[in-house]
């Protein structure tokens, strides 16, 4: 629970510069981000992400936009779950699959820079990311209790 605190104090005094995106992984990850949000009072919204990813072109841009605006209406925080889909994605660009898989990943980076509220991605396992999607994120470890 220290932990949570320190880190809704660090979003809190984070939320004017341009890394308000939260990367939590390990087995209590999202047990640590519901935490996070009641710690800073403010709703959690839980993003399925399998509802906002669509096979045709520019409808899951449409989509995010629907949801990032959903959440500034109601200044929540938005959570995106099992972040490993949207990561494990990206690569070199071998044919049109690859290049659009890219681009939704674009698409939600974009959204989240603009968005002026708090984004959470979480992930169980812990994720090997690139030094350049490391930069946009803080992340944070919360492995599993054991006994």
């Amino acid at each position: 629970m220290a932990r949570v605190r320190a880190i809704a104090a660090t979003v809190n005094m984070r939320m004017n510069s341009g890394r308000k995106a939260l990367l939590l992984s390990g087995g209590n990850a999202a047990a640590a981000a519901e935490a996070i949000a009641k710690q800073l009072r403010l709703d959690l919204f839980r993003v399925d992400l399998s509802a906002v990813a669509s096979k045709f072109i520019g409808e899951t841009e449409k989509n995010l936009k629907r949801v990032f605006a959903r959440a500034e209406a109601n200044h929540a925080i938005l959570l995106f779950d099992e972040a490993d889909a949207l990561f494990g994605k990206r690569s070199n660009v071998k044919d049109a699959h690859d290049r659009f898989s890219n681009l939704e990943l674009d698409d939600l980076l974009r959204a989240i820079k603009a968005y002026d509220g708090l984004v959470l991605l979480v992930n169980k396992p812990r994720l090997t990311l690139s030094m350049i999607l490391q930069r946009r994120f803080l992340v944070y470890d919360f492995p599993s209790a054991r006994s």
